[in-house]
């Protein structure tokens, strides 16, 4: 039976994740439970109960504290730290995890990604840009090419920070310009 597609990418995701040029392997730092929560969160983050949230992110700051230098370990955590609502923090992490390799196809996907739901596109465009430069094999190619999609489609509707105050100062300036335009011929008739 084959698995359908979004899963196989989830698969592959967490496996590019826990993988690093050294070929750590995680399991074994973070325990048999955790690395099943995680799991989890990798093939729906809504399942995760609060609790779970919270004990995953100690685990995974725990993992940090352990190997610093593993840029792949704080991806996992800005991860975690997103499904359990910490923005900002997440944000710090996976902008640590680029600064120490930017040539890390994940850590470049996950920070755009994060960049776009946070709808600061041109940036998530810009690292999107760089993790499909980065990707190594037909599924990441397929993950980078499918946010880089979702984010020209935000930013073609409008839907980036600052996307909606564009469009009501181009509505203002199109009435504006069409009432100026109105107003000029009764102005020149009446002389």
């Amino acid at each position: 039976m084959k698995k359908p597609v979004h899963q196989e990418f989830a698969a592959d995701e967490m496996a590019l994740a826990a993988r690093s040029n050294d070929s750590l392997v995680l399991p074994s730092v973070l325990g048999h439970q955790t690395s099943r929560t995680l799991a989890r969160m990798f093939r729906d983050p809504r399942i995760l109960e609060p609790h779970e949230r919270g004990d995953l992110v100690a685990k995974l700051r725990q993992a940090v504290e352990l190997m610093p230098e593993v840029a792949e370990v704080r991806v996992l955590l800005g991860m975690a730290l997103s499904v359990d609502l910490q923005a900002q923090e997440a944000l710090e992490e996976l902008r640590t995890a680029v600064g120490q390799a930017p040539d890390c196809f994940i850590a470049r996907l996950k920070f755009g990604e994060l960049l776009m739901r946070l709808r600061v596109c041109d940036q998530a465009a810009e690292h999107t840009q760089c993790a499909a430069n980065l990707a190594s094999n037909a599924v990441q190619s397929e993950l980078a090419r499918r946010q880089a999609a979702t984010i020209r489609t935000m930013q073609r509707e409008g839907i980036e920070r600052g996307g909606y105050a564009n469009i009501f100062a181009r509505m203002l300036r199109l009435r504006s310009k069409s009432t100026h335009q109105n107003a000029s011929p009764v102005l020149v008739a009446s002389k």
